[in-house]
């Protein structure tokens, strides 16, 4: 990185009051739920990969007087970040000391997220260091999401950083049709680091409390710091009563800047080179993603590997968009984008409309949008006629592979519903094992709307097997049952079937739900 790096020799400071031992055990401590195997209960992990080679350590020559010579900045860049270390806290706390002990039980679950890090972790500290706040920082993504763009939790917060809609949005993240900028590594980097700044600034430059409300909210921090107050108590993280999965949350951040301090600790962490090893490039008008990897030279998977916001086989087509790639592939790619004609960003099919056809079904056939199907035509509404001929965007992966779309080969079935006498929209939703909201959406509707008797209803059909042919990105989540839910009510949140959800748990149609029961699902991110 750009700083000097320096070899400090300073004592950890005291900071907060101390609690008695905590008695969570460190294997229950619900710090992430979306997860991507099995086997690691308290936090999200990969599959096992061979142990990395331990990273090497640099050298430092220390003077007499405790001061340190200047050197280089160190080739490792974990090295660097355990370097600048900057939160006080004390190290002895019982609950570090419980989420010390956890990591030391399960080492290669260290070795799993660094690697899993690694493209990303020079992009990472730069926003960081630019940004002026604690390299401490960089091991929060291993709390929220073991560092897993794709991660979705119970709570329907997605990416590194684990946004929901809201706050996203509030940050400036994109979530659209084509697009979820809380998926994007570097925009929900910028996007965390404002939000923790803001949070500092809101809890008078204190990061243990920045750090709490990243987790539970701003509201409940405060509420909880107002009550100590009124009751005389002290006011510091330790001493605040918090929800159990932020009491675990902070520890385990601060668990983690002690393991990366030793050498020892850090072995597990993989090596990575203290470079920059991706480059950013600007897209400014829409462009199928199969064409952006042939014109960088990587394969389509690569690339969507790198650039985990796009929820479809191409950019936008209402907003300019940054692409990461490869350092010795991003002027390769800007000269050919340069000369790549307008008609090659994408391509086309001719679609003669035919009687039932709307722009609605026309979108879910060819996995489009319907903002996209009037650009392509002049379309100003919603009215097309029977015999008309629409152009229509494709994904020329797709072509290459001699299909006339992967949409259309993977598309779902569709089914006319006639309106029977006492039916309505919610009924028919739940016959079909479909969300109120979807199928009003296919129809040009308002979930709020009347249905007139014999009216016809266009319902399209789902299943496991058509999330996974469609190249969407599936994670595990666990769900815990709240009073009120139903199994109607859960799938239609996580946009999955009843019926998944009763094969998933292993339950009958007839099992009542209990308030603190856990399910399982598969989510498919891109499209939830």
């Amino acid at each position: 990185m750009k700083k000097t790096a320096l070899a400090l020799l300073l004592p950890v400071l005291l900071a907060g009051c101390q609690m008695t031992h905590s008695t969570e055990s460190p294997d229950e401590l619900p710090v992430v739920l979306s997860t991507d195997t099995p086997d690691d209960t308290a936090v999200a992990a990969a599959g096992d990969e061979t142990l990395p080679p331990e990273p090497e350590s640099s050298e430092v020559d220390i003077l007499a007087d405790g001061d340190a010579e200047a050197v280089a900045p160190f080739d490792n860049l974990w090295d660097q970040i355990s370097n600048d270390f900057a939160l006080s806290y004390d190290n002895q706390q019982p609950r570090i000391q419980t989420q010390l002990a956890w990591f030391k039980k399960h080492p290669k679950y260290l070795e799993r997220v660094s690697k899993r890090a690694e493209p990303f972790l020079y992009i990472i500290v730069d926003e960081l260091e630019q940004a002026g706040v604690p390299t401490e920082l960089t091991l929060l993504p291993i709390v929220e999401s073991a560092f897993d763009p794709f991660a979705y939790s119970h709570g329907r917060a997605a990416g590194m950083w684990q946004f929901i809609s809201g706050t996203g949005k509030r940050f400036g993240l994109e979530q659209d049709y084509w697009y979820d900028g809380r998926r994007d590594v570097l925009a929900s980097t910028k996007a965390a680091v404002a939000y923790l700044k803001y949070l500092n600034q809101m809890f008078d430059g204190d990061w243990l409390h920045a750090l709490a409300a990243y987790n539970s909210g701003e509201g409940r921090v405060m509420r909880a710091i107002a009550s100590n107050k009124k009751k005389g108590k002290p006011t510091d993280f330790w001493s605040l009563d918090l929800p159990r999965e932020t009491r675990a949350y902070v520890p385990r951040l601060l668990a983690l800047a002690e393991i990366l301090k030793s050498e020892e600790g850090k072995a597990h962490f993989k090596a990575v080179a203290n470079e920059q090893r991706l480059a950013q490039v600007t897209v400014d008008k829409q462009l199928d993603l199969s064409v952006a990897a042939e014109l960088a030279g990587i394969s389509v998977s690569k690339l969507h590997a790198l650039n985990p916001g796009f929820n479809r086989w191409a950019t936008s087509p209402d907003s300019t968009q940054v692409l990461l790639l490869p350092m010795d592939k991003a002027e390769g790619f800007n000269t050919k984008l340069a000369a790549l004609p307008a008609k090659d960003r994408l391509r086309w099919a001719r679609h003669k409309v035919k009687s039932g056809d709307s722009l609605l079904k026309l979108a879910h056939l060819y996995e489009t949008d319907v903002p996209s199907l009037r650009k392509a035509n002049s379309i100003s509404g919603n009215i097309i006629r029977v015999g008309q001929e629409l152009m229509i965007p494709l994904s020329s992966q797709a072509l290459a592979d001699g299909r006339p779309s992967q949409a259309v080969a993977n598309r779902r079935a569709t089914i006319s519903h006639q309106v029977r006498s006492g039916e309505s929209l919610w009924t028919i939703a739940r016959k079909y094992q479909v969300s109120t909201k979807d199928l009003a959406r296919w129809n040009n509707m308002s979930p709020k709307d009347t249905l007139s008797l014999n009216r016809k209803l266009t319902v399209w059909l789902s299943s496991d097997a058509n999330t996974r042919a469609s190249g969407g990105v599936s994670r595990n989540v666990s769900y815990k049952v709240r009073r009120g839910d139903s199994l109607a009510l859960i799938a239609s949140k996580f946009k999955v079937t009843v019926n998944d959800l009763l094969k998933w748990n292993q339950l009958d149609a007839d099992n009542y739900l209990q308030p603190g029961q856990v399910l399982k699902l598969m989510v498919d991110v891109t499209r939830s």
